[in-house]
């Protein structure tokens, strides 16, 4: 499954969305933007008591049964919040100390004053049975390249319950809705930090807010390169030719393959000099990497509609944009 959302015994999905249906239409939609508290409760990401607690082994021989005892390992539990009942989510080491959900969400609002007033929580959600979890705050302000194109940006904080990664922050332009998002921020992200985990990690928050000022600078330079984008011309050979190179065409391809490519070219030239959503920033390198974009979004074939934005942001997905603006900035 894409999405790799939990899904709790009451039949809910562990997600929660501020006022914005996400691609997989699971979870809970708000009429309204959320603080911490209320998005932990939709989300039920609320009152899960991460703990470790003692590893056993348990051989059973002709004797009968030995339990062999663990000494540098500890088993990561929590607390289901709907059924009360203590699962299992990974192994860690003596020097794991675990991070509650609560304190995912505080982070983002201890920072979010690097970003002035107005962020709010936008998204969050529990994956692989509780194991990762991810939290995002809506920035008050994206940004506009060159005054007429909008882009939003967020701060997603993620962690690992089984001691897989620790919590980190990113500032990206990617929404996290499920785990191909969040795979999608991480390779689009401007700049991160992440924390070492530990008891208290407000002991930690100068040390983000500087990382946060080295993304902010990143931001910038994304910015700088997309204005520079949008303030350069691209004829249409060009951007066939960058179209070549994002997705190369084999001199022994099938006749199938071959059409499938030559209707490809046929919708890219389309949203090149055609489509509204371009008339803002037609003919120009940005023109080109929107083009590339909207294609993979909404135009690839595919099955049904779930399907198709599934594997837009999947890895594929994400690495056809991502060379499409690496080709496209220089």
């Amino acid at each position: 499954m894409a999405h790799e959302l939990e899904t709790l015994a009451n039949g809910q999905t562990a997600f929660a969305s501020a006022r914005q249906t996400a691609w997989h239409r699971l979870g809970t939609v708000t009429e309204d933007t959320m603080d911490a508290a209320t998005i932990m409760a939709k989300a039920f990401l609320g009152g899960w008591r991460v703990r470790k607690i003692p590893l056993q082994g348990v051989e059973t021989t002709s004797d009968g049964v030995n339990i062999i005892e663990c000494a540098d390992r500890w088993m990561t539990v929590r607390t289901n919040v709907v059924t009360g009942a203590t699962e299992y989510l990974g192994v860690v080491g003596d020097d794991y100390t675990e991070v509650q959900n609560e304190q995912v969400a505080e982070v983002l609002n201890l920072l979010s004053d690097q970003a002035g007033s107005g962020a709010h929580f936008e998204t969050a959600g529990s994956m692989q049975r509780g194991k990762k979890v991810f939290v995002t705050m809506k920035l008050p302000q994206g940004m506009k390249v060159a005054g007429v194109d909008d882009l939003d940006l967020y701060l997603a904080a993620t962690t690992a319950h089984d001691g897989t990664a620790a919590l980190r922050v990113d500032a990206t332009p990617v929404r996290i809705v499920c785990a191909n998002t969040q795979r999608a921020a991480f390779a689009h992200t401007q700049g991160y930090y992440t924390f070492r985990h530990t008891s208290n990690v407000r002991e930690q928050i100068s040390q983000a807010r500087e990382a946060m000022g080295l993304m902010w600078r990143h931001l910038d330079a994304f910015q700088t390169a997309a204005e520079r984008m949008i303030n350069e011309t691209l004829t249409l050979g060009e951007f066939e030719k960058v179209v070549g190179q994002v997705w190369p065409l084999a001199d022994n391809a099938s006749d199938v393959t071959k059409n499938n490519h030559r209707k490809r070219s046929a919708s890219l030239r389309y949203l090149l000099r055609d489509a509204d959503t371009q008339k803002a920033i037609k003919g120009t390198r940005w023109a080109g990497y929107q083009a590339i974009t909207e294609y993979v979004d909404h135009f690839a074939p595919a099955k049904d509609a779930e399907r198709r934005a599934a594997r837009a942001i999947s890895t594929a997905g994400t690495d056809v944009k991502a060379r499409a603006f690496e080709l496209l900035s220089v």
